[in-house]
């Protein structure tokens, strides 16, 4: 009598496709996001504290540019002798671009991740995936306050004053914190659709030159030719260099702070929800 074995076809191992998406990703709750979110803002810290010299930028740009552009500049823009005056003019117009450039930041990180197969992770993990990106944000977020927080001691310092109230100071914080966030999208953005952390770099670059050097942040624009003072009429960055010197300053804001509002606003409601589409496809 003989007898028939059967042999059980082994398991293979899920693919890229098993794991792409998460059925139950649609039906995450907004408290199971929020400790995604956390768990993630965690672990991205985490990294920061294994590898401290990723703070370098934070730590040292505020105090770079400032002491190249008041002791270099300062006396070119405002006259010798005055760099005093322009260090009134030239911080609050910083914090603008300290949130631009840490902004960029945030795209080579994804790119990056990409490149390193930590996506990879998430892949298989029952998380939003908008999540990932919020809790890039966060962090993104916390480094740019330190940022500001030592560009306003290195102000202080060289002999800014406070003119306004402590809570214009605090209004301009978070001005420039809104506007910062909002420009992470872009980068994020440039991040998910370019192919390396280089080609991110060289494009931002090319958008942050002419934004940040055709604004108010480093001198008024009525020294510049009437072209350039019609582009800097319409620069974001210099709305909201205004709208922060006018507040330090104890002078009237104008609209600049609603223009900074609507353009942050704006770009947001535009970028976000490519970034997250972009992602979810790349994932």
């Amino acid at each position: 009598m003989s007898t028939v074995t059967t042999t059980k076809p082994a398991p293979t191992a899920p693919g890229p496709a098993s794991v792409a998406a998460y059925p139950g990703e649609g039906r995450i709750g907004l408290r199971a996001n929020l400790r995604h979110i956390g768990a993630l803002v965690r672990r991205n810290a985490l990294q920061i504290k294994q590898d401290p010299e990723s703070m370098f930028d934070v730590l040292f740009m505020p105090v770079i540019f400032t002491l190249l552009f008041v002791f270099v500049f300062g006396g070119a823009v405002s006259g010798k002798g005055n760099q005093g005056e322009y260090v009134s003019y030239l911080v609050p117009g910083l914090m603008a671009m300290m949130g631009m450039n840490i902004a960029m930041a945030v795209g080579t990180g994804v790119n990056d991740d990409f490149k390193k197969g930590v996506m990879d992770r998430f892949r298989s993990m029952p998380i939003a995936r908008s999540s990932v990106l919020l809790a890039k944000i966060v962090v993104e977020i916390g480094r740019m306050l330190v940022a500001i927080t030592i560009l306003l001691g290195m102000g202080f310092i060289l002999g800014l004053s406070i003119k306004g109230s402590i809570l214009d100071l605090f209004l301009s914080i978070g001005l420039s914190v809104v506007f910062g966030a909002s420009l992470m999208w872009i980068f994020i953005l440039l991040g998910l659709t370019l192919s390396s952390a280089q080609a991110v770099q060289g494009m931002a670059m090319m958008v942050l030159m002419p934004l940040q050097f055709g604004s108010s942040i480093f001198a008024m624009p009525s020294t510049m030719p009437g072209w350039l003072q019609t582009f800097t009429d319409y620069n974001p960055l210099s709305n909201l260099a205004d709208a922060a010197r006018a507040l330090i300053n104890g002078t009237p804001v104008g609209d600049s702070v609603w223009m900074t509002l609507a353009w942050s606003v704006a770009i947001t409601a535009v970028t976000m929800p490519l970034a997250v589409r972009k992602f979810r496809q790349k994932t």
